[in-house]
């Protein structure tokens, strides 16, 4: 493991990797943490040569760098490694030259979020974790229970009352602990914060655990490999919390550092409308870690969140990139999901 420290995203300063467990204790949960890697070992260690000789198609293809004990345990299920279609009939109506879908709902429990929870997890077995816990409207909450479920970790689940029936109906299957909130995803998250404090829980709460972004960036090593280690122009990613497009952004920026691709790619994140509170801090050259929680209202309610967890992280991706935000009403979500499936045979929630 080749973890050198963790940055605060908002002041800067340096911690040793177990010397804070979530958010920079300075800036409160707005200090969300990268983990930052010895670049130079790391490179001398590994090469895209050994990653290409690997057979394993997962996401632990990647495990020399990821943060994890080099004879830690990992979960079974397989994730990672989902396909990117080249959509020939979806890039000529849009007018572009290329498009490509990347397919993560071929994950084990059928979003990106398990990539974040397989890390998580992974972790929390090496750590001799005996509880995990998170909140979520589904998809994070999903990734966990089943992640947990592969290993026997008891996982205690905060999710508003107002989910999708189908996703807790998924979270009960797993064997997981459900706990229904009256309130909304950020009640949940305070929530799960305040009983992890309490009973030790391991808390894999979004943008407030370090390695989620760890296990999200892999999506990104994907794509560049998958591309014979070249990088898009853009990539276009739905954000809620802020912690995916993060992720993303970290996985080409280890690249790049490591020498193993040659440029950034522009990253756009999309917003709802109800739930726009990054790109309305973007579009007005505001510090998001000062933004302000409001109202959210979305039928995707996967990135429905009155104050984003990874705010500050996540417009600093659009901006590092010269990238932008873009903010879409509800109709024109429910609308883009038959196009994106008769274009391309990809059938996607509205998140």
């Amino acid at each position: 493991m080749f973890v050198s420290e963790l940055r605060c995203a908002v002041c800067g300063r340096a911690y040793a990797s177990d010397e804070v467990a979530y958010t920079c204790p300075d800036c409160g949960q707005a200090g969300t943490l990268d983990v930052l890697y010895d670049i130079k070992a790391l490179g001398a260690a590994v090469s895209r040569q050994d990653i290409a000789r690997s057979a394993d198609p997962t996401l632990w293809r990647y495990r020399p760098l990821l943060p994890l004990p080099a004879k830690a345990a990992v979960p079974p299920l397989a994730v990672g490694g989902t396909p990117l279609y080249n959509a020939l009939r979806l890039a000529a109506d849009l007018g572009l030259a290329q498009v490509w879908v990347k397919d993560d709902g071929r994950n084990p429990t059928g979003s990106l979020k398990d990539r974040a929870s397989a890390v998580v997890v992974a972790r929390a077995m090496a750590q001799g974790i005996e509880v995990v816990t998170t909140a979520s409207t589904g998809n994070a909450a999903a990734a966990l229970a089943g992640l947990a479920a592969s290993v026997g970790l008891p996982a205690v689940i905060f999710v508003p009352a107002s989910a999708p029936e189908a996703k807790i109906a998924q979270l009960l299957t797993y064997g997981a602990h459900v706990l229904l909130v009256q309130g909304n995803y950020d009640s949940a998250f305070d929530l799960a914060v305040q009983a992890a404090e309490r009973y030790g829980w391991y808390n894999r709460n979004t943008g407030m655990n370090p390695y989620t972004v760890e296990g999200k960036k892999t999506v990104a090593y994907e794509i560049a490999e998958q591309l014979g280690w070249q990088t898009p122009d853009a990539v276009v990613l739905s954000v809620g919390d802020g912690n995916i497009i993060s992720g993303v952004h970290k996985g080409f920026r280890d690249l790049l550092a490591l020498g193993w691709i040659e440029r950034m790619p522009r990253l756009i994140g999309v917003q709802a409308d109800g739930s726009a509170a990054c790109y309305q801090a973007w579009k007005r050259g505001q510090n998001p870690a000062t933004m302000l929680p409001i109202a959210s209202h979305t039928v995707a309610d996967s990135i429905a969140a009155d104050l984003p967890r990874d705010r500050v992280r996540a417009v600093r991706a659009v901006r590092e990139t010269g990238g932008a935000f873009v903010s879409v009403p509800d109709d024109a979500i429910l609308a883009g999901i038959p196009v994106l499936a008769r274009l391309s045979g990809v059938f996607a929630e509205p998140a």
